[in-house]
């Protein structure tokens, strides 16, 4: 790629945030967010660089129409995010509705695993273990779609959509109060959940990314359900701290322009969100790019994929980014994992991933001896669905260790919503 392509896509990318830049000043109304908005500008810029080295000549040597074309045959075809469960909704502490789903066992698919289960548990007719699934930011519970896939019908699960994300209610507590949003209420958010879905039983936590880390604020407030009822964690490309000190791949001069001006800047535009949307709209081509180079890592993603994933953080509305965003600076769960130092835990990064990097899931694994650590070559932030057999395949690993799926079954139907588990 020449430098010229790589120049173009990069100014691209400044005229839009310089775009965006002016909704926010109109929303501050001060010189002072005008100038914060010209660096963000600038700040922006500097992560369309980075993206364009693996997107730009697609962009210009495609035309707009096509792949305005090209997105709606995605989006018609592509068969994520179409599995649907019982839906079901709980109540967060300041009233926030929560919106989950559960796929209940199949009775054929383990029937003949019953009494294998009963053992395991020492009781005549035991609960069942419930998993339950927490996405991360910017996502919703379909970013589970190949592993939902896989497990359906062989254990219970539960996924839900974190307070402003999917189908879950905007946070009330934000939009009624103006609290700002932190890790330990999305642990909350969570409890309310396990309360709602799955009242007894065993259970396993597995969080992804932000997820990850509302199940470390969970640990953090209710110990004793950890030691209780939790029987195995899994921690899916996540951090317990020191997230200020990510560099998202880019030069130490961009990343210190992003950490400056970026929290403001995103407040303002949150403000304004209806302008900014229709900005990201108009932009849409550039921040596929960009959305892209942080998602996944090898070249070879299957475009419906990315497609999905595009959706969704797609439709995380602007003033949700911006009312998440403080909140991983402030995080540090690190000493909430030692609750988890007495069950079975799995740590998974891509090793490739730029949000949060797999030495992030190192230092976790460093605090857990006994966890397993997996890091998955040629994969970014999103590697349940970019390597989804992998991540698959650990997680009924782990499910197998604990008891939650008999030792004779087998998962499979890594790329279809049709796919369920199947004795073996």
């Amino acid at each position: 790629m020449s430098e010229s392509s790589a120049e173009a896509v990069a100014n691209a990318a400044t005229a839009a945030a310089a775009s965006a830049a002016r909704g926010a000043a109109a929303a501050g109304g001060a010189a002072g967010t005008w100038r914060r908005a010209g660096l963000a500008g600038a700040a922006i810029g500097i992560v369309a660089a980075g993206a364009a080295a693996g997107v730009a000549i697609e962009r210009l040597t495609v035309g707009r129409g096509m792949r305005q074309k090209a997105r709606l045959a995605l989006d018609s075809a592509g068969p994520y995010g179409g599995l649907r469960g019982m839906p079901g909704k709980a109540h967060a502490d300041d009233g926030t509705e929560l919106y989950y789903e559960v796929d209940e066992v199949d009775p054929e698919a383990v029937g003949a695993t019953g009494p294998r289960r009963r053992r395991l548990f020492g009781r005549k007719a035991p609960a069942p273990v419930t998993v339950v699934f927490s996405h991360g930011y910017c996502l919703n519970q379909d970013s589970w779609h190949f592993q939902r896939a896989a497990l359906r019908g062989v254990v219970r699960t539960v996924y839900w959509d974190q307070r402003s994300h999917g189908r879950s209610g905007r946070g009330v507590a934000q939009v009624q109060d103006g609290t700002p949003l932190d890790i330990e209420q999305l642990g909350r958010d969570l409890k309310a959940v396990v309360d709602a879905a799955a009242p007894e039983g065993p259970l396993v936590l597995v969080g992804h990314s932000m997820g990850g880390m509302t199940v470390m604020a969970l640990a953090d407030q209710f110990p004793e359900l950890i030691r209780e009822r939790v029987v195995g964690t899994a921690l899916v490309g996540t951090s317990s701290g020191r997230l200020g000190e990510v560099n998202f791949g880019l030069p130490v001069a961009g990343v210190n322009a992003v950490r400056r001006v970026l929290p403001g800047v995103l407040k303002a535009l949150g403000q304004r969100a209806e302008l900014v949307e229709k900005g990201r709209r108009a932009t849409a081509d550039l921040f596929a790019g960009i959305i892209k180079r942080y998602s996944f890592s090898s070249r070879d993603v299957d475009p419906a994929v990315a497609r999905f994933a595009e959706r969704m953080i797609e439709g995380t509305p602007i003033d949700v980014v911006a009312e998440f965003y403080p909140a991983f600076t402030d995080h540090d769960k690190t000493e909430a994992l030692a609750h988890f130092r007495e069950i079975p835990v799995l740590v998974l990064a891509g090793v490739g991933d730029l949000v949060t990097p797999s030495e992030h899931s190192e230092a976790i694994a460093d605090l857990l001896p006994d966890a397993e650590l997996v890091l998955v070559p040629d994969a970014g932030h999103l590697v349940m669905l970019e390597h989804p057999e992998v991540v698959t395949d650990r997680l009924a690993d782990l499910l197998t260790r604990v008891g939650a799926v008999p030792a004779g079954a087998t998962v499979g139907g890594y790329g279809s919503t049709s796919g369920t588990a199947q004795p073996g």
